[in-house]
């Protein structure tokens, strides 16, 4: 498949600019993944289309406020954003000014702060932020790094919205956004259910909202994320597959985690960079279920979800989702891919 296989129109008045007021709120699109059979609910109702034998994994990434403000000594106006933290005070970042600072130079931060340009790689630059943790130095000064694609500017409630409420391992520079939906509420209706959860990290990253540029997929490099999987979510997988349970991933950041951990053909504990990328064809090894919200034309995601439950049906699934003005990115809508017909 290609590149413009992917691409669909999408009226700019349905991607998301805000939270809604409450997280469960938003609709849920229901698609069983073998027919394509397509339901709309609330996500409310997502509740209802789990068992007590199922296992859902979640990411537990947690997004720092890796966006900065500064300017050059010259007085231009420079954007960082922080890609990776390396320790307490080296990071790789893209940096946004009228013409791009070469090695040596200093860029002046807010309230007194300031980092060095090491050098490049790529199309990231190496900084060095002296004389302040970094971690401390984010919290402080930095802001939420909002998508792109939402053209306002971050404001307080986005410290909370653009975070999940079970974050805990700091690195993301974006949320994983189908975890959005998830109050402290419908956390404690899973448990009461009887499910089972488990979790995994993966620290995504901004090219998480980078389209594809290449018209054959094989050319495309796949951007590099940290993910991690434990030793009990690979032990909780396996149990939930011994009771006759479904493992339903909470997000394509949460599949990509689990099915880079399981490239050797079986699930695996382990860390490290992956950069898988799952297109038609790819066979699942880890997962049976996934909710997600709806991702951006040409891009990986949505290659991954077409992956998943098939192309013909995903597409479908989204000129549907338009016709119905759902919700989309990372504030949007959510959808959930497995059985449904049954279960809703």
């Amino acid at each position: 498949m290609k590149k413009s296989d992917f691409n669909y129109h999408l009226p700019e008045h349905l991607i998301a600019q805000k939270p809604l007021p409450d997280r469960g709120a938003s609709r849920l699109l229901c698609m069983d993944r073998e027919s394509g059979w397509i339901a709309d609910r609330q996500f409310a109702d997502f509740i209802d289309l789990i068992g007590e034998r199922d296992l859902l994994v979640f990411n537990d990434t947690k997004v720092i406020p890796a966006r900065l403000f500064g300017r050059k000594q010259t007085g231009g106006k420079v954007e960082v954003l922080v890609e990776r933290i390396l320790d307490a005070h080296h990071a790789i970042a893209h940096v946004r000014a009228s013409k791009s600072p070469k090695a040596g130079a200093v860029i002046e931060l807010d309230e007194g702060h300031r980092c060095l340009v090491l050098g490049r790689e790529g199309d990231l630059f190496q900084l060095e932020f002296p004389g302040a943790n970094l971690f401390e130095l984010l919290e402080q000064i930095g802001h939420m790094p909002l998508p792109p694609y939402i053209t306002r500017a971050d404001d307080e409630s986005d410290l909370t919205r653009y975070q999940t409420v079970f974050a805990r391992e700091a690195g993301a520079v974006a949320a994983p956004t189908a975890g959005l939906h998830f109050d402290q509420a419908m956390m404690d209706k899973i448990k009461t259910k009887g499910a089972q959860t488990a979790f995994v990290t993966l620290h995504v990253g901004s090219g998480t909202f980078q389209p594809v540029r290449v018209e054959d997929l094989s050319e495309h490099l796949m951007h590099k994320e940290f993910f991690s999987v434990a030793s009990d979510t690979v032990d909780a997988v396996r149990q939930a597959r011994e009771r006759g349970g479904r493992v339903i991933a909470i997000g394509t950041t949460a599949v990509r985690a689990l099915e880079s951990a399981s490239r050797s053909g079986r699930l695996e504990a382990g860390f490290g960079d992956t950069d898988l990328f799952i297109t038609p064809g790819y066979q699942f090894k880890s997962v049976d279920a996934m909710l997600t919200n709806f991702h951006l034309p040409e891009s990986t995601l949505l290659m991954l979800v077409s992956a998943f439950a098939g192309y013909e049906s995903i597409m479908q699934a989204y000129r549907h989702a338009i016709d119905q003005s759902y919700r989309f990115f990372s504030y949007g809508d959510a959808m959930f891919l497995g059985e449904v017909k049954e279960r809703v």
